[in-house]
């Protein structure tokens, strides 16, 4: 009768260890993902004004020099600002140009993702 208490025992200390275990590797894949997502965004945003600030210097730069062509240096701004709402609304009536691309893309890095985790476990 001991002998079946104390395999219990060990059972329960066993499926402990278990569930600590697995809490722990828990805790620190949510940490690894955590810190990835975190640093891609802040990667992205990094990216993403170094290529504002250039849009905004090449937008200035070519309404100047369209304001030269013309002769008066306003034109070249707006033309430049026309060139700029065209641009908005394709991209607000045909929204599929960066949908589609964009939600291939996470698919195809999710399932890689997950392809990962199966090849680690």
């Amino acid at each position: 009768m001991e002998e079946e208490s104390t395999l219990i025992q060990d059972l329960i200390q066993t499926a402990e260890k278990y569930a600590k275990t697995n809490l722990e590797l828990f805790k620190l894949k949510t940490i690894s993902k955590s810190a990835e997502v975190g640093s891609s965004i802040i990667l992205k945003l990094i990216v993403f004004s170094v290529v504002l600030i250039m849009l905004i210097v090449f937008s200035i730069g070519l309404a100047l020099w369209i304001g030269d062509l013309l002769g008066k240096i306003y034109f070249g701004f707006f033309i430049v600002a026309v060139f700029y709402v065209l641009v908005t609304l394709v991209l607000h009536f045909i929204p599929n140009i960066i949908k589609s691309p964009a939600k291939h893309f996470l698919i195809v890095n999710m399932l890689n993702e997950k392809k990962n985790e199966k090849e680690i476990s």
